[in-house]
C-alpha cells in the first residue's frame, strides 16, 4: 500500500528528514540567541515547512521563532500551523503582533481558528479586525458547522455579463494577490446572483472587445450555502474542480469552496470513519493522541459500554441452552470458533460496503443486490470453511453431533453475518444516519449472539432427532452408536 506521494508507508521520505533537520537546526540557533542565522536559515524554506519546523519546537521558543518571520511570511505560516499552536502563539504573543496577522488570513482559515477558541477571545479578536473582515468572518461563522458556508471563502474574482474581456483582465490583475484562486471567475447579475463561468484560459483568448456574456459558460454547478461539507467535497471530487461556487437560497454568489479546504475535508471525514469503524467517539478536529487520557477514556467508554451490554445477551443465551451442553460438554469447546468466525464475516461485509458508500461505488448495484451479493459470499465462505472445521470438530467431540452442530451452524451463521454487515450499513444510510456507525465491534457483538443461538438451537435439535434420523436411514447400530455421544 502507498501514499499519495508513491512513498510506502511507513518510510521515511527525503522530506521529512529535510523537515527534521530544519527543526533540530531551528532550536539549536534559537537556544543560543542566534537570531540571525535562523532568518537565514528560513528564507528558502516553503511556509507550510516553517510551519511544520515551528511545530516541533517547545512552546516557548514557537513565539521566538515566529517572531522573527517578516510580515508576510508570518501571514502564510501561521495558516499552516496546527490550531493547539495557533492558540498557544495567541497566548504568548501580545495582541498588536497578532491583529496584522488576523487581519490578513483568508476568512475561511480565520473562522476555522476561531471556531476553535474560547467565546471570550473571539470577541477580543473580532473587535480588532477592521469592519470589512469583521463582518466576513462574523458571515462566515454564522453558518452551520461542516456546511459550505462555513467552509468557503469570499476572496474570489466575479465579473459581469456586459464588461469586455479587456475591463475583466484588468480586474483579475488587480485582484489576483487578493483571492485565493483566479483559475475559474464566476459572473453575476446586478442582484450578484450567480449566471456563469469562465476559465482564466478562455478571458486570456477572447477578443479584447469580446462580451464576458458571449463566452461564458452558462451551465454552472454550484453549491448551497447550507450544502452538507462531505457532498462539496464529493462534488469537487467527482468533477475535478479547483474550486466551486457556493450561493445562498436566492442563487446569489456568497463565496466559493477550494480544492485546498475539500482535501482537509476528506482527511476529516476519513478519520471520523475509521474512528466510527472501531467504536471510537470521534473528537473534533484534535489530535486523538494528544488528547488527556480522560478524554481517551471518555470516547472508547461509551461504545464499549452499550457492547458488553449486547454481551450479556450471549451469556443468557448460554444460560438457556444448559441442558444440551450439560449432555454434550464438548459442544462448548466450538462457541468461541463460531461467534468469533461471524464477527469477521460481518465485519468484512461491513467495511467493504461502508466503504462502497463512501465512494458511492455501491450506487450502481443497488442495495438489495448489495445485501445478496454479500449473502452469497458469506453462504461460499461458509462452505469452504466447513471443510476444514467439519472433520476436526468430528475428530474432537468424538461424534458426528458435534461435527454436524457445528457445520450446519457455521454456514447460517457465516451467511446471517455477511448478509447483516451489509443490510446495517445500507439501512442506516437509508435512515440518514451516518453508515459508520454500524461499526465492526458492534457487527460482531449482533453476530456473536445469534450465532451462539443458532449454534445451541442447532445441536439441541440434533440431539433430539440426530438418532431417529439414522435410523430411518438404515445406518448401522454400531455406525449409530459412533456418530452419536
Amino acid at each position: 500500500m502507498t501514499e499519495a506521494s508513491g512513498c510506502p508507508v511507513g518510510v521515511t521520505t527525503e522530506h521529512d528528514l529535510l523537515a527534521e533537520v530544519v527543526t533540530q537546526q531551528l532550536e539549536a540557533m534559537l537556544a543560543v540567541g542566534n537570531y540571525d542565522a535562523v532568518k537565514l536559515l528560513l528564507q528558502p524554506v516553503q511556509p507550510v515547512d516553517i510551519a511544520e519546523a515551528i511545530g516541533g519546537l517547545p512552546p516557548q521558543l514557537q513565539a521566538i521563532a515566529f517572531r522573527l518571520l517578516t510580515k508576510d511570511e508570518a501571514i502564510s505560516v501561521y495558516e499552516y500551523l496546527d490550531t493547539a499552536i495557533q492558540q498557544n502563539l495567541l497566548g504568548l504573543l501580545r495582541s498588536g503582533e497578532m491583529r496584522e496577522v488576523m487581519e490578513e488570513m483568508s476568512p475561511d482559515d480565520r473562522a476555522r481558528l476561531f471556531e476553535e477558541l474560547p467565546a471570550k477571545v473571539v470577541r477580543q479578536l473580532l473587535s480588532e479586525l477592521s469592519p470589512e473582515e469583521r463582518r466576513v468572518t462574523a458571515e462566515l461563522l454564522g453558518y452551520e458547522s461542516e456546511t459550505a458556508g462555513r467552509l468557503m471563502t469570499t476572496e474570489y474574482v466575479s465579473l459581469k455579463e456586459n464588461q469586455t474581456a479587456a475591463v475583466a483582465l484588468e480586474i483579475v490583475r488587480r485582484r489576483a494577490h487578493d483571492t485565493e484562486t483566479i483559475y475559474s471567475l464566476y459572473v453575476t447579475d446586478a442582484q450578484r446572483r450567480l449566471t456563469g463561468i469562465l476559465s482564466l484560459r478562455d478571458l486570456l483568448t477572447a477578443a479584447p472587445q469580446a462580451r464576458i456574456g458571449d463566452v461564458m459558460t452558462e451551465e454552472v454547478l454550484s453549491v448551497r450555502t447550507n450544502t452538507d461539507q462531505e457532498k462539496v467535497a464529493r462534488t469537487i471530487q467527482r468533477y475535478d474542480f479547483l474550486a466551486i461556487p457556493v450561493v445562498d437560497l436566492e442563487q446569489r454568489l456568497v463565496g466559493i469552496v477550494t480544492v485546498d479546504d475539500v482535501i482537509d475535508v476528506i482527511e476529516q471525514e476519513a478519520t471520523r470513519d475509521l474512528y466510527a469503524a472501531g467504536a471510537v467517539q470521534a473528537g473534533g478536529d484534535d489530535d486523538y493522541f494528544s488528547s488527556n487520557l480522560f478524554t481517551v477514556a471518555r470516547r472508547r467508554v461509551v461504545w464499549l459500554a452499550v457492547l458488553v451490554v449486547a454481551s450479556f445477551f450471549t451469556s443468557e443465551v448460554i444460560a438457556a441452552n444448559e441442558e444440551v451442553l450439560q449432555k454434550v460438554v464438548l459442544l462448548a469447546a466450538f462457541i468461541p470458533l463460531l461467534g468469533g468466525t461471524g464477527g469477521n464475516v460481518g465485519a468484512q461485509s461491513s467495511t467493504v460496503v461502508i466503504r462502497g458508500l463512501s465512494t458511492q461505488s455501491i450506487s450502481g448495484l443497488g442495495p438489495f443486490r448489495a445485501i445478496g451479493r454479500e449473502a452469497v459470499a458469506g453462504a461460499l465462505l461458509g462452505l469452504l470453511m466447513m471443510v476444514l472445521v467439519v472433520p476436526f470438530a468430528w475428530w474432537r467431540g468424538e461424534s458426528a453431533l458435534v461435527g454436524l452442530s457445528v457445520g450446519m451452524s457455521l454456514l447460517a451463521i457465516t451467511t446471517l453475518a455477511a448478509t447483516a454487515g451489509a443490510a446495517f450499513p445500507l439501512l442506516f444510510d437509508r435512515m440518514g444516519l451516518d453508515p459508520a456507525l454500524m461499526s465492526t465491534p458492534f457487527i460482531t457483538t449482533c453476530t456473536d449472539v445469534a450465532g451462539t443461538l443458532i449454534y445451541l438451537q442447532t445441536a439441541a435439535w440434533l440431539v433430539s432427532n440426530l438418532p431417529q434420523l439414522l435410523q430411518a436411514t438404515g445406518i448401522s447400530t454400531q455406525l449409530l452408536t459412533a456418530m452419536t455421544p
